[in-house]
């Protein structure tokens, strides 16, 4: 076992946000809050709840105030909101969020494409917005896409991606998000990548966002734990995709990492079953069934099985 895997993992949850931004059936904002607190429920103390985008380019997250202002007060969870610029972060000051996500890439097109701006521009951007969140006291994490393939340029250097987090923590946020937004990855990936990212950003600063497109999702968490990486982000019932992202499957799914992680000996503190109720809300308010693997085993057996210890 290694110093990692004697330890605890952290979770981020990111169904609320992006496991529901791509869905074209509107959920609304009961649904959505409950999915929320069964979430927190299940023992998992990071959520990311919404985003205070436009809604015209992300209807399903039209609501994120209504969504912040009816969150479960509960100092032992840690909510926050994604923030494309400084008006969606006074959206959410004046909603009560107290810590934000801004969000770049390693791709000049996948920026363009995603947030209208080039990677410099967002950076410009993004150093008003941290300032004035931390300067209200918030704290703030930033998302770095692209970071293996992108859907537009192909393969991308693992260097292009340690300049990039590198000016981000510049700017003061206390996590980066090292993002496979298309799920291309294989384990080799992750390793060349976190190489280059973690001789300038600490390994407890460092976080995981893995798409399982090609089904090599929890191949690529085993190849970052030896390297000491403890933060994962993931999506109940591998709810996920990106509007920006052709192809793009969805998220890591919550239950698969939490099982994997346990059977491994990594404490979570999250209830495999906990988060399977959670995952359920969504999926009837969805009428379909989602794609992760142990969702569907739990479904299958009714949602009382426990894994094998």
């Amino acid at each position: 076992m290694t110093e990692t895997q004697s330890g605890r993992v952290s979770i981020l949850e990111v169904g609320p946000r992006d496991g529901l931004q791509n869905e074209p059936t509107p959920i609304d904002t009961a649904t959505k809050l409950a999915f929320i607190e069964a979430l927190a429920a299940s023992g998992l103390g990071r959520i990311e709840a919404t985003a205070f985008v436009h809604p015209h380019a992300v209807p399903q997250l039209a609501d994120a105030a209504a969504v912040a202002r009816g969150l479960p007060v509960d100092d032992s969870i840690e909510y926050s909101a994604l923030v494309p610029n400084r008006t969606g972060l006074r959206r959410a000051i004046d909603a009560g969020v107290r810590r934000v996500a801004v969000f770049t890439a390693a791709s000049e097109t996948f920026a363009r494409r995603n947030i209208n701006m080039s990677i410099a521009e967002s950076l410009a951007e993004f150093e008003r917005v941290v300032a004035d969140a931390t300067g209200q006291g918030l704290t703030v994490r930033g998302y770095l896409s692209t970071c293996f393939v992108c859907p537009y340029e192909g393969e991308i250097a693992p260097d292009r991606v340690r300049a990039v987090a590198s000016r981000l923590m510049d700017l003061g946020v206390d996590e980066i998000a090292i993002s496979d937004t298309i799920g291309a990855a294989v384990p080799t990936d992750i390793v060349a990548c976190l190489g280059e990212v973690l001789q300038d950003v600490p390994v407890e600063r460092v976080a995981l966002h893995l798409h399982d497109t090609y089904g090599t999702a929890l191949a690529n968490v085993c190849a970052a734990l030896p390297l000491g990486i403890t933060r994962f982000d993931a999506s109940a019932g591998g709810l996920g995709g990106c509007p920006y992202a052709p192809g793009a499957a969805g998220n890591l799914a919550t239950e698969d990492l939490v099982y994997l992680l346990e059977r491994m000996g990594i404490a979570t503190g999250v209830s495999l079953e906990g988060v399977f109720r959670a995952s359920t809300i969504v999926a009837n308010a969805l009428g379909r069934r989602l794609p992760g693997k142990q969702y569907n085993r739990l479904r299958a057996a009714g949602g009382d099985a426990e894994p094998p210890a």
